[in-house]
C-alpha cells in the first residue's frame, strides 16, 4: 500500500468516526429500546458486509438451491408465453424479467419461466421488541412483538438505516436456514409475543412469507403488524389487509420528485395503498422522516398533515422522526430538534390529535394527551410506559374515546 492509498484509508476512517460521534452526541438510545435477541440458533444468519453483490450469471434452480434459497412461486405476476418473460405485479415497478433475471428488489427472479420469491421462509434476522419501537403508540401498548425480516427491498432509500439488510442480496447471506410460517408462529407463542411484526427491511418484498405467516398467526390468536413504505399495488394490498391488524407507513415526502431523487419510488402508489388499508380496517400510524433541507418546509409539513387528516382521519397517530446520517447520506447533519417541534406544531394546528416526535428524548412530545380534556393519558419514557389512563378505549378522566387498538 503506497502513501496515497494509506491517506485514503485514514480519511475514510475519520469520516466513519465523525459519523459515529454525531450520533453519540445528538442521540441517546431510548430506555427500553434494547435489542432483545431471541436465544436460539435461528438468530441472524451471518452475512457479508457491503451492498448487494448480485450474481453475474443467470439465476438458475441450481444457483438458488446451492444457496439454500427458495423456489416458491410468487403470487402476483403474469407470464408472457411468446418470450418466456414474466411481469411482476406486486409493486409499482412492474419489473419485466427474462429467464434468469432478478427484479429491482433483488429477491424475485424468473426461474424456469415462473416468478420465484427467493426469500420465502428465509429470515435474516428476528428479535423480540416492544411494540412501541416500530413505532406503534396506539396499538396494544407494552406488548411484545416478534420482529422478522429478510434481505432485499423494492426501494433504494439513500438514507436507509437498515441498509445492511435492505440492500443485501440473498445470495450474500451465509448459513441460510429455513424458518416456515409455522416455525415463526410457534416462536411467538414460545416467547409470549402477542404480535408478529414484519419490519426492518420493507416486508412487501417477502409478501408471500408475510401473508402465509399472518394467516397462521390469526388462527393462533396472534396479531400482525407491518412497518412499510407502502410501495405496493392495490390488489395485493387488499388481500394482505385481511390479515394485517396494524401498519406503520412511512411517507418519505409529499412529491413524486422527492421519491425519484431519494428512493427510486413514487408517492402516488403509497398514498393509494394507505387508502386501501384504511378502507379495509387496518389500524394506521404514519411516520415522516424529516431530512434537513429536503422535506422540512412549512409547505411540506402542512401538505402532509392535511393529507393524513383528510384521508385517514384526525385521530391517526403521526410520528415525525429525526434523521441521522446513514448509508449514502452521511454528510447530511441530523435534524435540528426545533425543526421537529415546528413540524409537530403545524400538524396539530392542521387538526391532527396525536402527533409525536421520534428518535429524540423529549417527554413532552412522546406522551399522549386526551384531545378533549388535555390531560396526560399515556406517560412514556422512551419505549417504556410509566402510566396508562385509557380504559375500554376511553380517557379515564373525561370518558373521551381515544383512537387506537387497546386490547
Amino acid at each position: 500500500m503506497n502513501k496515497y492509498q494509506k491517506l485514503i484509508v485514514i480519511a475514510a476512517l475519520i469520516v466513519s468516526i465523525v459519523a459515529i460521534a454525531v450520533q453519540i452526541i445528538f442521540y441517546q438510545p431510548r430506555q427500553g429500546a434494547e435489542k432483545i435477541a431471541v436465544k436460539e440458533n435461528f438468530t441472524p444468519p451471518c452475512m457479508k458486509a457491503g451492498i448487494a453483490s448480485l450474481p453475474q450469471s443467470k439465476i438458475t434452480r441450481q444457483l438458488v438451491e446451492s444457496h439454500n434459497l427458495s423456489m416458491k412461486e410468487s403470487y402476483y405476476y403474469d407470464k408472457i408465453p411468446a418470450t418466456g418473460e414474466v411481469i411482476c405485479r406486486l409493486c409499482p415497478h412492474k419489473c419485466i424479467l427474462r429467464e434468469g433475471e432478478l427484479g429491482d428488489c433483488r429477491v424475485r427472479a424468473n426461474v424456469e419461466g415462473k416468478l420465484r420469491t427467493l426469500v420465502y421462509a428465509r429470515p435474516i434476522t428476528m428479535h423480540l421488541d416492544p411494540i412501541e419501537k416500530k413505532p406503534f403508540f396506539h396499538f396494544l401498548p407494552t406488548k411484545k412483538t416478534l420482529s422478522i425480516a429478510t434481505a432485499g427491498c423494492n426501494l433504494r432509500c439513500r438514507n436507509c438505516q437498515n441498509w445492511q439488510i435492505s440492500q443485501l442480496s440473498p445470495f450474500e447471506m451465509e448459513n441460510v436456514e429455513v424458518r416456515s410460517p409455522k416455525t415463526i408462529v410457534n416462536l411467538a407463542r414460545k416467547y409470549n409475543a402477542e404480535i408478529i411484526s414484519y419490519t426492518y427491511n420493507d416486508p412487501i418484498v417477502f409478501y408471500e412469507y408475510m401473508l402465509e405467516t399472518a394467516k397462521l398467526a390469526h388462527k393462533n390468536g396472534i396479531k400482525n403488524t407491518m412497518v412499510t413504505a407502502g410501495f405496493i399495488n392495490e390488489e395485493p394490498m387488499e388481500e394482505l389487509a385481511q390479515y394485517i391488524d396494524g401498519a406503520t407507513v412511512d411517507i418519505k415526502g409529499m412529491t413524486n420528485e422527492f421519491y425519484d431523487r431519494f428512493n427510486t419510488g413514487e408517492l402516488d402508489p403509497v398514498l393509494d395503498a394507505i387508502k386501501v388499508m384504511k378502507k379495509e380496517g387496518v389500524w394506521l400510524e404514519i411516520s415522516y422522516l424529516v431530512i434537513p433541507g429536503e422535506n422540512d418546509t412549512n409547505e411540506d409539513f402542512d401538505k402532509f398533515a392535511r393529507w393524513v387528516k383528510d384521508n385517514t382521519g384526525k385521530g391517526t397517530p403521526v410520528h415525525f422522526l429525526r434523521f441521522f446520517p446513514h448509508y449514502q447520506m452521511k454528510s447530511k447533519p441530523a435534524t435540528p430538534v426545533p425543526t421537529l417541534k415546528r413540524a409537530r406544531k403545524r400538524a396539530i394546528s392542521a387538526g391532527l390529535e396525536y402527533v409525536y416526535i421520534g428518535n429524540v428524548r423529549d417527554p413532552e412530545t412522546e406522551d399522549t394527551f386526551c384531545p378533549h380534556c388535555q390531560k396526560k393519558i399515556i406517560d412514556r419514557n422512551g419505549y417504556q410506559m410509566k402510566a396508562l389512563h385509557v380504559k375500554d378505549g376511553k380517557c379515564e378522566f373525561c370518558n373521551q374515546p381515544i383512537n387506537g387498538i387497546w386490547k
